[in-house]
């Protein structure tokens, strides 16, 4: 519906990682950097990781697109509670190696794939925080392969936080030792928030239509910490909410309106969206006054919806 009424050719936040529509934030930048780095390398791990919807996925899409397909054999598999040995077989199957057999079997055949192809084989494990420390330990024995005295595969981790802990396990010191870089991607600025906002839809054909208010996109960023995810999710609805309204102007009464609407949908208290705004013995009056006109507005913006709704679908819209 926003598409159409805002006349974009595509939905601007959409939740699906699209390298297309990639933002080179000072954060991810950073994080591409260090990806490069480790894959100039030719050998070793990289481990990228951020809170969920950080924009780790997107930063791999991109770095997949760009690569050379003639020259990279490129695997990719997302982790959950693996044990070592399913993660060799998932890893064979991956690379066209035989996953079947036992264990020995599996690994003379990931072996032999690795070394006999001309290309260079990247591995790249999303969700990685999943992995056991045996699997993790199954990853660097195949970091040992070689041939003509270089290595045949080299790894890329991304995952949550909780991968940074599994990786600090004394048991892990070999592994650690083979990470060639390192980063952990955190929120986006204010600024940044903003600029991600007007690129994602200037890359759908954004023309201006519809105006966002200044304070409309601060309200963005506190309400989301700069997570892109978070940015996306409360976006998607301020703009269904506008196209609903006929509104040319996202206010930020709008915003926070969504924002407290997308809190109670999720079942949770109606703060829990905006760390930034949680009420504490400090909270001035002022603070308190605005967070009842922003429920008032979203009681009157609600109706004006169901309203509209109706409208357009007939009937009497569910309340």
């Amino acid at each position: 519906m926003q598409i159409d009424f805002y006349g974009f050719r595509e939905h601007p936040f959409l939740m699906t990682p699209d390298a297309r529509l990639f933002y080179a934030s000072s954060v991810h930048a950073r994080a591409y950097a260090h990806l490069m780095y480790g894959l100039a390398q030719r050998e070793g791990f990289v481990v990228i990781t951020g809170e969920v919807g950080a924009g780790k996925t997107t930063l791999v899409e991109r770095l997949c697109a760009e690569l050379d397909p003639e020259g990279f054999a490129i695997a990719r598999i997302v982790t959950t509670q693996l044990s070592g040995d399913d993660l060799l077989r998932l890893v064979a199957d991956s690379f066209g190696a035989q996953p079947e057999g036992d264990k020995a079997t599996v690994l003379r055949s990931v072996i032999a794939a690795l070394r006999h192809a001309e290309k260079r084989h990247l591995l790249i494990v999303d969700e990685a925080q999943g992995l056991t420390a045996p699997a993790l330990e199954e990853l660097r024995m195949l970091s040992n392969i070689t041939q003509g005295g270089q290595a045949v595969l080299q790894t890329m981790l991304l995952g949550q936080p909780q991968l940074r802990r599994t990786m600090a396990s004394p048991d892990l010191d070999q592994l650690r030792q083979r990470v060639l870089a390192s980063y952990h991607l955190g929120g986006l600025s204010a600024e940044e928030t903003t600029a991600y906002v007007e690129h994602r839809m200037r890359a759908v054909g954004w023309d201006g239509r519809p105006h966002w208010e200044k304070a409309a996109l601060e309200l963005v960023f506190r309400h989301s910490d700069g997570i892109p995810r978070r940015i996306n999710r409360l976006c998607s609805r301020v703009l269904l909410a506008g196209a609903l309204e006929q509104a040319e102007v996202i206010s930020g009464p709008m915003v926070e309106a969504v924002a407290l609407e997308l809190a109670e949908d999720l079942g949770g208290d109606a703060t829990a969206l905006s760390p930034q705004l949680r009420f504490d013995l400090g909270a001035t009056l002022d603070d308190l006054s605005q967070r009842v006109d922003a429920l008032e507005q979203s009681v009157a913006r609600r109706e004006r919806v169901l309203n509209r709704m109706a409208e357009l679908f007939g009937g009497e819209a569910r309340r």
